[in-house]
């Protein structure tokens, strides 16, 4: 075991390195304000005579470096304070400064920018800091200009400070959006034991057939969430874990609400099946969903998209994406026997959920496939990419219709799930009956395809405006 002075959070702290042992750990937290740092990858306590003398008390046997902390020192009084008082007046550096160089600072507004040679100890420390950021196309770190920030970095760097120089506001901004958009937060390798524990957890929805898709998120999800709370053991998470790992990771990346609720997902499987903890499987809380309405074209719009293609096979594509109401997926899936073109069907097999339905096609849809067919004589998938016997990919489908877009000279952004959309509210302008479309779209709720009913033209327009009759 060893005790080394750092700085953690714009304080002074005594972090003690030890390799991993639960007693110790219960006896660390003995100590008041007792802590584990993820950026340090160890447990620290605060810079003050009484904790270090209940650290010398707990752990006769640990290695103190010389004058790592003055006895003598004023009881729970952090030093950071005494030595900030011994910096020198803001600009004022001192005579030898110069001697030094390397660090440079730029205080700008309300940033500081700071460059430096690359050293893991200097690294440590700036990470301390809240809001940090780096910024990968000029090679500096940036932190906020607040607090007693400027005075930390200056009694740290101390002697090896080359440059302080203070700038306009207006010369920060670019630095500002290329932080934001390069930040990052390095976490730490998993041990044998949890990624054991992973592996187990990926036969376990292998063998329930949990889809592709849904293996890769969730694995990816509760990876990334374990190794956030590394090293603290899996079966010691709690929904504080979950809250700090939004709080800390999700939200400062710009993660979206639907990866925050996969994780939620993944989470809750892992500790239910893995850990056969319910502990925590009913604390985490999902994020509160947002209630989007779908996005919709109108006939025209979709007849100019559909139209716009001049390859046939693109023109079927999108059409039948279109004429039946399919998922990206469910279209490239589609095999020549899928279509029943006696009985003017089309069967889709596995979609998901690992639901199977059946879909009606008209015959100007059929007469297309069939024009289609005889140029293409696709083997196996009824869409194939540039080699035979090879499934056209997603990219180029989404290719296909920003193309299209941009012919038919529609400015909405639209997806290729604009198109099922499209295909779902038309039908209900028509008059289908909802429960007939949610057969359709392959909906497991009639709630799913209630969404559609608030977006509908026609029935919108039967609302009168009580503006009319003033």
């Amino acid at each position: 075991m060893k005790a080394t002075k750092i700085f953690h959070r714009n304080e002074a702290r005594i972090r003690i390195d030890f390799p991993y042992n639960q007693s110790f750990i219960a006896l660390l937290k003995q100590i008041p304000d007792s802590k584990w740092s993820r950026t340090y990858n160890a447990w620290h306590i605060p810079y003050t005579s009484v904790a270090f003398k209940s650290l010398k008390a707990l752990f006769p046997e640990l290695e103190f470096p010389n004058q790592l902390m003055n006895e003598d020192t004023e009881q729970d009084k952090p030093v950071i304070t005494k030595e900030i008082q011994e910096i020198s007046k803001e600009n004022q550096l001192s005579p030898n400064i110069q001697n030094f160089g390397g660090i440079e600072i730029d205080v700008i507004g309300k940033q500081i920018v700071i460059k430096m040679p690359k050293n893991e100890t200097d690294i440590q420390f700036i990470r301390t800091f809240n809001y940090f950021r780096w910024d990968k196309s000029n090679y500096r770190w940036v932190l906020p200009n607040f607090g007693n920030n400027l005075e930390l970095l200056k009694n740290y760097f101390n002697n090896r400070l080359s440059r302080l120089d203070f700038k306009k506001a207006e010369q920060i901004r670019q630095v500002q959006e290329v932080a934001k958009k390069e930040f990052k937060r390095e976490l730490p390798e998993l041990d044998s034991d949890t990624q054991k524990e992973i592996e187990a957890f990926e036969q376990w929805m292998e063998h329930k057939r949990y889809s592709e898709s849904t293996l890769k998120t969730y694995l990816h999800a509760i990876t990334i969430f374990l190794r956030f709370i590394s090293p603290k053991p899996s079966r010691e998470v709690t929904n504080t874990d979950m809250v700090q790992f939004v709080h800390e990771y999700l939200l400062p990346k710009g993660l979206s609400l639907s990866y925050q609720n996969q994780a939620v997902n993944a989470a809750r499987l892992f500790f239910k099946t893995i850990q056969g903890s319910r502990l925590i499987t009913e604390q985490i809380e999902r994020p509160r969903r947002g209630h989007k309405l779908p996005n919709v074209l109108s006939k025209e719009e979709v007849k100019f998209i559909l139209e716009a293609p001049k390859n046939i096979k693109h023109r079927t594509m999108l059409s039948l994406i279109y004429a039946c109401g399919l998922r990206r997926s469910e279209l490239l899936n589609l095999t020549p026997g899928n279509i029943d073109s006696k009985r003017h069907l089309l069967v889709i097999l596995n979609a998901k959920g690992k639901k199977d339905r059946v879909i009606p096609i008209s015959d100007k849809v059929i007469e297309m496939l069939r024009d289609y067919y005889k140029v293409y004589k696709p083997k196996i998938w009824l869409f194939e990419g540039q080699a035979k016997g090879e499934k056209y990919s997603e990219a180029s489908l989404q290719k296909v219709l920003k193309i299209s877009l941009d012919l038919a000279k529609v400015k909405k952004p639209a997806t290729l799930h604009w198109l099922r959309h499209s295909y779902a509210t038309h039908l209900l302008e028509s008059g289908t009956d909802l429960r007939y479309i949610q057969e359709l779209l392959g909906h497991k709720s009639s709630k799913t395809t209630e969404i559609y009913t608030h977006v509908s033209e026609k029935s919108l327009q039967k609302i009168k405006s009580p503006f009319d009759e003033l």
